[in-house]
Formats: C-alpha cells, sequence, structure tokens
C-alpha cells in the first residue's frame, strides 16, 4: 500500500496527470502527454491483484469481480483525490489513475473563451462537453458549475461515475450523488433529479439512450443540463444523440433536440509550442440558431462548419479559428495545428497574412 501511495503522491509532485499500473512494466505515469516509468521494479500479477484491491472496499472488490470492471474515487490525505479504473486485462487486474486538481480551475484559466460562461448564465436547456478520453471535458463540466453556484441562488444536482471534483456551497446548494454509492444508474438519478427541485443538473456521462432520453425531456422542462459526450466535434455529437435511437424515434428526437440542444463545446488538449508544462485548450462552439436547427432537422451535418464560421456574433467559432489564433500566439507549433485541423487549407489561409506580415517585418 505504501508504494502505491508514494507513485501517487509522484503524479501531483511531477505535476502528472496519470498512473497506470500494468503487469510486466515498472508502474508509469503521464506527463504532458508522455508515459514514463518510475524508477521502481516491474508489477507482476500478484503484486498488480494486491495493490488494486488493497485500495477498493469490499463493495468495489465484489463490483468489481462481478462486472470486470470498476470507476472509483480515492482520496490519499496529504496527497489529493484521483479517479480510478480498476480492469481486468488479459485475465490480470490492472488500474489507471487520473488526479483530480486541489482546486476547481476558472473557465478562462483553463483556455476557455468568454463565450462559454454566457452559456452557463442559460436558465434552460441542454450543453454538452464533447471529446476524446483525456481533453479534460470533466474539469471544464466542474468549472462550469464552480461558475453557476457563485453566480446563482439555486440547487445543483451533480451525478457522476465517480465523484470527482467536491463543490462547497456557495450562493447555490451543490448535491453530488455518485453512481453506484447514492444510485445505482444515470437514468434512474436523473429521473429523480426533477423531483428535487433542481435549478441545473449535471450528468458526467450520456452513456445510453435511457440518459440521453431523460436529458432531453429534463432541458426541455425548464432546467439547465450540462453533460458530456465521447464525440470530437459538434457534427458527430449530433450524429451521435440521433443514432442511439431507433429510426422510427429518431424524428420524434430531432424534433425535441432541436428545442433543448443550446451548444455543443468541442475540446482538445495540445503540446505547448515551447516544451512547457501543461497542455494548451483547442476548442470549438457551436450555438443554437435557426440555420443550425434547419441543418439538425434536415441532418446536413456537413454545412455546420460554415454556419459556425458566420456565426461569430452569437458566441461561435470552429476549431481551425481557434488553432489559428494559438499558432498566432506562439502557444502550439504549426505542425500540430496542421494535424489537428478540420480542413489544412482553411487554418493555412487564416494564417498567411500574419505569415506574410512576419516575412517583410
Amino acid at each position: 500500500m505504501n508504494d502505491v501511495i508514494d507513485w501517487l503522491r509522484a503524479v501531483k509532485e511531477l505535476n502528472a496527470s496519470d498512473l497506470h499500473l500494468t503487469v510486466g512494466k515498472a508502474p508509469l505515469i503521464r506527463k504532458d502527454g508522455e508515459l514514463c516509468e518510475l524508477d521502481t521494479a516491474e508489477l507482476t500479477s500478484d503484486s498488480c491483484r494486491e495493490i488494486v484491491l488493497g485500495l477498493l472496499t469490499e463493495r468495489q472488490r465484489a463490483e468489481l469481480e462481478k462486472e470486470l470492471e470498476l470507476d472509483f474515487a480515492l482520496a490519499i490525505e496529504n496527497v489529493g483525490r484521483f479517479r480510478g479504473n480498476a480492469h481486468f486485462n488479459r485475465g490480470t487486474v490492472q488500474a489507471a489513475f487520473r488526479l483530480i486538481a486541489d482546486q476547481v480551475p476558472a473557465m478562462m484559466e483553463l483556455g476557455h473563451r468568454p463565450a462559454l460562461q454566457d452559456l452557463c448564465d442559460l436558465r434552460e436547456g441542454l450543453i454538452l462537453v464533447t471529446g476524446v478520453t483525456g481533453s479534460g471535458k470533466s474539469t471544464t463540466l466542474a468549472s462550469m458549475v464552480e461558475y453557476v453556484s457563485r453566480r446563482r441562488s439555486g440547487v445543483i444536482v451533480s451525478i457522476e461515475d465517480p465523484i470527482e471534483y467536491v463543490f462547497q456551497h456557495t450562493r447555490s446548494i451543490v448535491k453530488q450523488r455518485e453512481l453506484g454509492v447514492d444510485t445505482h444508474s444515470f437514468a434512474a438519478a436523473l429521473r429523480q433529479s426533477l423531483r428535487q427541485d433542481p435549478d441545473v443538473i449535471l450528468v458526467s456521462e450520456l452513456r445510453d439512450l435511457e440518459t440521453i432520453r431523460t436529458a432531453i425531456t429534463a432541458a426541455e422542462t425548464g432546467h439547465l443540463v450540462i453533460s458530456t459526450l465521447h464525440t470530437i466535434d459538434a457534427a458527430k455529437t449530433l450524429d451521435r444523440l440521433i443514432d442511439v435511437f431507433p429510426g422510427d424515434q429518431q424524428p420524434q428526437i430531432i424534433a425535441q433536440l432541436a428545442n433543448a440542444l443550446k451548444a455543443v463545446v468541442s475540446q482538445r488538449l495540445l503540446p505547448h509550442a515551447k516544451n512547457e508544462e501543461g497542455r494548451v485548450l483547442a476548442t470549438e462552439i457551436m450555438v443554437m440558431n435557426h440555420a443550425i436547427r434547419a441543418v439538425l432537422r434536415n441532418r446536413k451535418f456537413e454545412q455546420i462548419p460554415g454556419l459556425m464560421q458566420i456565426g461569430t456574433n452569437e458566441g461561435m467559432h470552429t476549431l481551425d479559428e481557434c488553432l489559428s489564433d494559438l499558432v498566432l500566439e506562439e502557444k502550439i507549433k504549426l505542425e500540430e495545428a496542421m494535424a489537428h485541423a478540420r480542413d489544412p487549407q482553411v487554418l493555412q489561409s487564416r494564417l498567411a497574412p500574419a505569415q506574410k506580415r512576419r516575412m517583410f517585418a
């Protein structure tokens, strides 16, 4: 047990993000996106299992043995909080741990634009934060909840798996419910939350059809609902939300989404241009307006990037616009921006005037 605490402490002290316990390797930490081994012995099947199970409660061990995977939260005194995932790999128990910051960062500190704060001032509707695993979605959600909690008097109900950031009551009261501890499922907790006088509902992830359906209904009935999806942009988010439903239900869901969905915020983390610690946030924001609702109803999602480009006054921006700004601010390298651009030619055309001015400066 002491060893794993030392490894988790190393994550904190080295300003890393993750710890991986894998059979046949020494413990690995991820720092600025790169994996590196800690200076200790390789983990065996027995040692890895003993370490992981030693961190779990009896209930959690039983759930891991039954489900073969487990999400859980871990608080280490004088070290910090971690989000853990225990799982089986070729019959062996292994685990990954993500460090949770002590304080909830402000949205501007993370690298978001003021438009995200404007979205948090909405009183109803559905806001989705999307991105791949490890793109900072949970931190963005926490930052949004903290912002809302400090600005308005109300009730915020969060449904999480597991609880990561622990919120303090400020102007709002925050009720945090953890899957497996306080509720049996996202869908059940979401349905019950509607009877708990909520103003804002946070769902850490829309995992299944029933949760998505209930979240949309909650957003339609006067609540602000904030959640995440594992999609890379607005178009794929809309496609995913619709395709999870059977074909005969999709027209109804499209109509509901057109009314309930307010915005999709997509994000990813990129290496810093100057090899500084930490990574740089790149985002795009799609805000629902009449044109995008029409695109949604007709499922012509290929038109969304163009509509976002002309929607600047409504708080929208595309990923390519954000990438070009980050290159000009010398926060990311050009080759990194080109690798992540939706349309490299558009990105290059946005950068060309600035590059030309530098040539003749």
